[in-house]
């Protein structure tokens, strides 16, 4: 059992250190100040490595809900890395056996089971999920690219690290009317931007379990959300994605906002991804039949 087997201890002082000092990491905006600048790459760091992990991580690596070429599938893989939440193969590995077990005591994080701390954010500090689960991920192991972006899953966020840090150095000497600089646009570009996007991340392991309404009967505790949708482009629709995962788009109707949809749509008009795979009819008639059993009721 995940929580009661081996929860945080003994201690990873080099992961616990990092993820911790990204967070007090933040409270150095008291000293660096505020500028619509910095806050405004922060936001943009923030939605396009959330793409990264959600249209990406979740929906590429994890459950292959569309295509892409072997070149633009590394790109995509390094966007993903830069969230500073390890390699894709990792990623997907466990998530594919968050699928297989979900919120029963085999599952990484069922936050009804070992509470929401440890689905929040406990795994993911424990040693116990360190190594990758290799028999579960055998379609990705086969690309030499794939296996040196996790082993080096590190050089993507440090590279944001640094060329933000640019980014601010550059426009406090050129562009002074901005009011930013190096060290303000690595708290705000790096620090609070990656804090955000890992607390955006891990409330779907946790607060999708627990907050919304479920649609489908899936035989287990995920539910759909409107706010959660939209904290992580589409991610709150974890019901749907619990009854149909192979599915490209979350969001299974119109009105229900998924925006990793949106971006994989424009990127597939340019002929850069394909084959988004959608719910089939079927889908659609369990979920009509269901609303009017429960409306009937």
């Amino acid at each position: 059992m995940p929580a009661a087997g081996n929860p945080l201890h003994p201690f990873n002082v080099i992961k616990q250190s990092a993820f911790w000092a990204i967070h007090l990491g933040c409270l150095l905006v008291f000293v660096v100040g505020f500028s619509w600048t910095a806050l405004a790459v922060c936001l943009a760091l923030y939605v396009v490595r959330m793409f990264g992990i959600t249209g990406v991580y979740h929906r590429y690596f994890s459950h292959r809900s569309y295509k892409t070429s072997r070149p633009f599938q590394f790109v995509l893989a390094f966007l993903g890395a830069t969230s500073a939440q390890k390699g894709p193969i990792w990623w997907s590995s466990h998530h594919r056996h968050h699928h297989q077990f979900s919120d029963t005591e085999e599952d990484v994080h069922p936050p009804r089971i070992y509470g929401m701390w440890w689905a929040h954010v406990g795994w993911v500090l424990s040693t116990q999920f360190i190594e990758t689960r290799t028999e579960l991920v055998r379609d990705l192991l086969k690309f030499p690219e794939l296996r040196w972006l996790d082993t080096y899953h590190l050089i993507p966020p440090m590279l944001l690290m640094g060329a933000v840090t640019m980014l601010g150095y550059f426009l406090g000497v050129y562009a002074p009317e901005l009011h930013t600089n190096g060290f303000q646009m690595f708290v705000w570009g790096f620090c609070v931007s990656t804090t955000l996007l890992y607390h955006g991340t891990f409330c779907i392991n946790s607060l999708a379990h627990i907050m919304g309404k479920p649609r489908f009967v899936t035989g287990d505790d995920s539910k759909n959300s409107f706010i959660l949708a939209l904290i992580t482009l589409g991610e709150g629709w974890h019901n749907n994605h619990h009854r149909y995962p192979g599915s490209e788009r979350q969001g299974f109707y119109w009105w229900e906002i998924d925006i990793s949809h949106y971006i994989l749509k424009a990127l597939s008009w340019a002929g850069l991804v394909w084959d988004l795979r959608e719910p089939p009819a079927r889908i659609y008639e369990e979920a009509t039949e269901r609303a009017i059993t429960l409306k009937a009721a």
